[in-house]
C-alpha cells in the first residue's frame, strides 16, 4: 500500500667583470645564457602545462569508466537476493563486488591513459547508500619538464550514473519539426510511440545482460545551431533544420558495447540505422513519417504508442488506457504501475483494507491527500497518483525495487537502510511484483546517464 572542487620560476644572472678586456664577450655569452635557462624554463613550463591537461583528462575518463561500470551492474546490485522460492538469485552482486568492479574499470582506464594504478585514488561519494551511484577519481603525477623544474600535476574528477528523469522538462516539444507530447528516457526527450518501442527494445537487450542508454533524442533547431556551430561537419552534425532529431524519431544510443547488439536487432523493434557511418544513431520507422501531421498527433492510447504491447497481459482491457497516460506522464514503466496494481488490489477500484487503504492503488488516507488523490475509488485519478509517487520514490531511491519497498513500508524504513527492510510483508509485495513482471518480461532496468559532474 502506498505509505509510503605553474609554478613559474624567474631565472637571475650575475656576473662580475674585474676588467674590461673582453668584456663585450662575456656579455654576449651571459646574454646567450640567460636566453638558453629561459627558453630551457618556457619548455618545462610548457610541458607542465601539456602534462596537466593529460593527468586531467586520465581522471576524466577513469571516472566515466567506473560508472559506466555502475551503470552496466547496478540492476544486479538492486536484484532481489534470494528467488521466489528462497534460492540465491544468480542474478545479484553484492555491494563490494559492485565497488571492485567499478574501482578495476577505473584503473583499466588510467592505466590506457599511461597513469599507473599506485598513483590513482579510487573513492565513492556516496559509500554510505545502498546503491552507490557516484566516484570520484584523483591522481597525483610528477612531472620533470627540466633538471630544475620539477612540476607536481593532479587532477580531480567526479563522476556519476545519475538516474534522470523527467521532472522540469517540456511536456511538448517546439522549437523543431515535431509539435507533440515527449516523452523521456534518460533524460532524453521522443515521441511516445518511439518510447514505447525503445521500452521493448531496452527490455530485450537486457535480457541479454546489455543496459541500453539513450545518449540524445529530440533536439530543437536552436540546439541543433549551437551544435553545429561547436561541430561544423555536415557529414557528423547536420545543420540546424535538416536533423530528423527535430522530428523526436532519432535517438543515439548506447553503450559502445551495445553497437553489434543493436546494428543486428533493433530492427525487430522498428528502429534503422540512418547512417552507416554513425553506428549509435536509429531512427523510428514503423510509425508516423518523421516531422509529419500523422507524427504530431502521436499519444499515450493512439495507435501504434505505448499500445498494449508495453503492457502484460494480465492487464484488463479498462485499465490499460489510463495506465499508459499516467506512465507516460510521470515518466515511469506502465508494467510496473501494473504490476503493482495486480499485487494491490487484483485491480478491483473498489478494494479496501482493514488498515484503511482504499482502491486500485490501496491509498492510506494521508498519503492520498498529501497527493491531490479525492477519490481513491477512482481508478483514473488513483492510477495517476500513483504514477506521480512512484515516480518521487524512484527518484529518491534511484531503483523501482526500492521505490516498491517504501511504497509499501513508507520511505523512512527504507531511507533508513537503504534497503528493502526486513518486514516479511514488503519483502514479499517486492518479490511478488519483480517476479511477475520478470515472467512476462515487461520490466527493464532503471535507465542511468553517465555524466562527469567536475
Amino acid at each position: 500500500m502506498a505509505g509510503g572542487e605553474i609554478k613559474s620560476g624567474e631565472a637571475r644572472a650575475a656576473t662580475r667583470l674585474d676588467g674590461e678586456s673582453g668584456q663585450a664577450l662575456l656579455l654576449a655569452l651571459g646574454g646567450a645564457l640567460g636566453l638558453i635557462a629561459a627558453a630551457l624554463a618556457l619548455v618545462a613550463i610548457a610541458g607542465a602545462v601539456t602534462g596537466k591537461g593529460r593527468v586531467q583528462r586520465a581522471a576524466d575518463l577513469a571516472a566515466i569508466s567506473a560508472a559506466r561500470s555502475m551503470k552496466d551492474e547496478l540492476s544486479a546490485l538492486t536484484a532481489p537476493p534470494l528467488l521466489p522460492d528462497g534460492e540465491s538469485n544468480p542474478a545479484h552482486i553484492e555491494k563490494l563486488v559492485y565497488l571492485a568492479r567499478a574501482r578495476e574499470a577505473a584503473i583499466a582506464a588510467a592505466g590506457a591513459n599511461g597513469v599507473a594504478a599506485e598513483r590513482l585514488r579510487v573513492t565513492f561519494p556516496d559509500l554510505a547508500s545502498f546503491a552507490p551511484v557516484q566516484v570520484r577519481t584523483t591522481i597525483v603525477a610528477g612531472l620533470v619538464g627540466a633538471a630544475d623544474a620539477k612540476v607536481e600535476a593532479s587532477a580531480v574528477a567526479e563522476a556519476g550514473a545519475v538516474s534522470s528523469g523527467s521532472a522540469g522538462m517540456p511536456a511538448m516539444a517546439s522549437g523543431g519539426g515535431y509539435s507533440g507530447p515527449l516523452v523521456y528516457r534518460t533524460g532524453e526527450g521522443m515521441r511516445p510511440d518511439v518510447a514505447a518501442a525503445f521500452d521493448r527494445m531496452a527490455a530485450a537487450a537486457q535480457a541479454d545482460g546489455l543496459s541500453l542508454l539513450v545518449v540524445s533524442g529530440f533536439r530543437s533547431d536552436a540546439e541543433q545551431a549551437v551544435l553545429f556551430a561547436a561541430h561544423p561537419d555536415p557529414k557528423w552534425v547536420a545543420p540546424p533544420g535538416h536533423s530528423l532529431h527535430r522530428c523526436a524519431t532519432e535517438l543515439d544510443l548506447g553503450p559502445e558495447t551495445a553497437y553489434a547488439w543493436l546494428a543486428a536487432n533493433a530492427g525487430r523493434f522498428g528502429f534503422v540505422q540512418r547512417y552507416s557511418w554513425e553506428a549509435w544513431h536509429y531512427g523510428y520507422d514503423a510509425g508516423p513519417p518523421p516531422c509529419s501531421e500523422a507524427g504530431n498527433s502521436v499519444g499515450p492510447g493512439s495507435d501504434g504508442a505505448l499500445s498494449g504491447q508495453t503492457l502484460p497481459s494480465f492487464v484488463p482491457e479498462q485499465f490499460r488506457e489510463m495506465i499508459l497516460h499516467a506512465a507516460a506522464h510521470w515518466n515511469v514503466s506502465a508494467a510496473l504501475l501494473a504490476g503493482q496494481e495486480m499485487a494491490e488490489s487484483g485491480f478491483d477500484p473498489n478494494a479496501g483494507s482493514p488498515a484503511g487503504a482504499a482502491g486500485i492503488a490501496q491509498f492510506m488516507p494521508g498519503t492520498a491527500a498529501s497527493y491531490g488523490l479525492r477519490d481513491p475509488f477512482d481508478p483514473a485519478e488513483a492510477i495517476d497518483a500513483e504514477a506521480h509517487l512512484m515516480s518521487d520514490l524512484i527518484g529518491q531511491f534511484g531503483s523501482p525495487e526500492l521505490a516498491l519497498a517504501a511504497y509499501n513500508a513508507g520511505p523512512a524504513p527504507v531511507e533508513a537502510c537503504h534497503c528493502i527492510p526486513p518486514y516479511p510483508e514488503t519483502q514479499a509485495y517486492v518479490t511478488r511484483i519483480l517476479a511477475l513482471l520478470g515472467g512476462a518480461g515487461a520490466l527493464a532496468a532503471p535507465s542511468f546517464e553517465v555524466r562527469l559532474v567536475a
